[in-house]
């Protein structure tokens, strides 16, 4: 990290504050706020938790703007894991004995719904501001202007282990602050001044970066198992993300023919005529067979307009090649690197986390 750049920001952030200090005792107490709230739910009471508790306690999270249906969201969040194993799985990874690395990976790995890595960091950023970072985008933008290496950009890549090395970072910054005139400075402080001095357009601009296309070797084929399950959950969580957000009736294992289930479908009722549904099926391991198969077996339904390959592009090449020969699928059959949904993704969620912030459309409505 250039401590030097560091250390130039947080005294331009201190002249701003002491320009404005009724601004900033605002943003102190609306921390303290949050940090009350967050801290007030022990372990026995997020164990007896009801589902509007529960709701209150979710919608609260700034990464929940991307979503104008909140409620939808959390909804489907407890669908998918039951809410008695949300509570469970929630207390232990903000109270649990085990170290904040082995909460971070087993939370991660059993319980399924939208972006992890921003909600869980945000959880525990406001319980704990003394240890724990709030991960996002912003924050990756900040830490990579000031020469933080090795930053974890998609959600498959933020392990316990780099999370707490990210918070030991975050506490550097929180130590620089409290030198240089910030006293109190915690982690979450450390947030509202990446958000407020390290968000350069410059920097901006780089993101998302291009994917690479002249791969040597498969990505999805080096990764070990367990990252290769978390690559496939996240790209499939994603899909169904960008298809409600175009508009689309948009879910996971989806049943579409006899006995089988595909990765994810987007699906638009027109009118009193029928349904178009487009199928994308995630490759990350496995065998390619398999897939052309379950791909092959989609379009026995009529309704199924298109179907999508998602994978990266040196398995997308496999994966064309397996097709070619296959009558009525190659011609409806599309190719979608991952990486591009993951992006297509992060420019979405910033486009509807834009708009969300406005209150256009009312709460509750």
């Amino acid at each position: 990290m250039n401590t030097d750049l560091l250390r130039k920001h947080i005294k331009e952030y201190v002249q701003h504050i002491q320009k404005d200090k009724l601004l900033h005792e605002q943003y102190t107490a609306a921390r303290q706020e949050r940090i009350d709230y967050y801290q007030s739910w022990t372990v026995e009471r997020i164990s007896s938790m009801s589902e509007e508790e529960f709701y209150d306690y979710i919608s609260k999270l700034w990464v929940m703007l991307i979503w104008g249906n909140k409620k939808y969201v959390i909804d489907k969040l407890i669908a998918d894991n039951g809410f008695k194993k949300v509570k469970d799985e929630l207390a232990e990874l903000v109270w649990g004995k085990p170290t904040l690395e082995d909460r971070w990976d087993h939370f991660r790995k059993e319980v399924k719904g939208i972006g992890m890595a921003p909600m869980m960091s945000e959880i525990l950023c406001h319980t704990h501001p003394n240890d724990c970072m709030l991960w996002n985008r912003q924050a990756y933008v900040g830490l990579r202007f000031l020469g933080v290496s090795d930053l974890p950009h998609y959600e498959y890549q933020q392990t316990g282990k780099k999370y707490c090395e990210l918070s030991g970072v975050a506490k550097e910054i929180a130590k620089d602050m409290r030198e240089l005139g910030i006293p109190g400075a915690n982690l979450l402080t450390v947030d509202y001044f990446i958000w407020h001095e390290l968000q350069f357009e410059e920097n901006l601009s780089q993101i998302p970066e291009k994917p690479k296309r002249l791969e040597i070797a498969s990505e999805v084929e080096q990764v070990d198992a367990a990252t290769s399950e978390f690559i496939h959950d996240e790209v499939q969580e994603k899909l169904r993300d960008i298809g409600l957000w175009l508009g689309f009736k948009s879910e996971t294992e989806k049943k579409v023919a006899v006995g089988l289930k595909v990765d994810t479908v987007w699906e638009f009722t027109i009118g009193n005529i029928g349904r178009v549904i487009y199928v994308f099926e995630v490759q990350t391991g496995g065998s390619i067979d398999s897939l052309i198969i379950n791909l092959l077996k989609s379009l026995n339904n009529p309704a199924v307009q298109g179907v999508v390959a998602v994978s990266d592009a040196v398995q997308l090449a496999k994966i064309k090649e397996h097709a070619a020969g296959v009558s009525g699928l190659h011609e409806k059959l599309k190719y979608w690197d991952y990486k591009e949904v993951l992006q297509v993704h992060e420019s979405l969620e910033s486009v509807n986390q834009s708009i969300n912030s406005l209150g256009l459309v009312p709460k509750g409505f």
